[in-house]
């Protein structure tokens, strides 16, 4: 992406783009809170959880584990979306 001829840095991309996804996850937990049972709150509950570990780290002296689970619903996409588009537009 160019800005006035210079070029955006990556990490300001995949930042802006994560915040978004991030802000689109929290808003649809909000919305979910709010919404009577039915079809409507399944949509916003689906979600595609994708997690790596637990990694259990043995150093001898102390231990510990890492681990990482990514959780992506309809909002979380919606939130990508715009905020790529206002990455895209933002000069």
């Amino acid at each position: 992406m160019v800005k006035n001829g210079k070029k955006i840095s990556l990490v300001l991309v995949i930042g802006v783009l994560l915040i978004g996804a991030m802000l689109g996850g929290f808003l649809g937990e909000l919305i979910k809170l709010g919404l009577p049972d039915g079809v409507v709150k399944d949509v916003f509950l689906r979600a595609i959880s994708i997690s790596f570990g637990p990694m259990p780290i043995d150093l001898l002296v102390f231990n510990f584990v890492i681990g990482l689970t990514l959780k992506f619903n309809i909002t979380a996409g919606i939130g990508f979306i715009v905020a790529y588009y206002l990455l895209r537009y933002w000069r």
